[in-house]
């Protein structure tokens, strides 16, 4: 983390106090934090906080975009719906390194029920301490997006 960066947050219900607490660390760590909610324990829907997170991340409103759910599954699905969103769910800092250095990531989701709070702020600082290698990896990108095209 060289230099501050803005970040787009959001959480359902069974995410929120994770995502509280890494938005704790991001501001003491000198970021900016966007919080997109949810704010307490009360059931609601993962993907309008995937949706609000990614848009900022798309419109170039936060560097990077971190989603919690209880799991982290339905997060990453909702954001790698969205077209320009490379959304990791990862469980610890090797694949929070590699989803950032292979496939450029600019979204991390994470399962509050799967990682400890430990764990998760690791995953944090390695994922934005990470920079995307370029090379090889280019090419499979260049595939990726192919991929969002629609087709005739």
């Amino acid at each position: 983390m060289t230099r501050p960066l803005i970040l787009a947050l959001g959480a359902d219900h069974g995410g929120v106090a994770l995502k509280n607490r890494l938005a704790a660390m991001l501001l003491e760590a000198g970021h900016e934090v966007r919080d997109y909610g949810t704010d307490g324990p009360a059931s609601v829907d993962y993907p309008d906080f995937a949706q609000a997170v990614c848009t900022a991340v798309e419109e170039k409103h936060a560097d990077y975009g971190i989603l919690v759910c209880g799991t982290g599954i339905g997060m990453s699905i909702a954001a790698n719906r969205r077209r320009g969103i490379r959304c990791g769910l990862v469980h610890d800092v090797t694949t929070a390194r590699l989803t950032r250095a292979h496939n450029d990531a600019n979204v991390l989701a994470l399962g509050a029920r799967i990682i400890g709070e430990e764990v998760a702020l690791d995953i944090v600082r390695a994922f934005l301490g990470t920079e995307f290698e370029g090379g090889r990896h280019e090419r499979r990108l260049s595939k990726l997006n192919q991929m969002t095209e629609p087709t005739p």
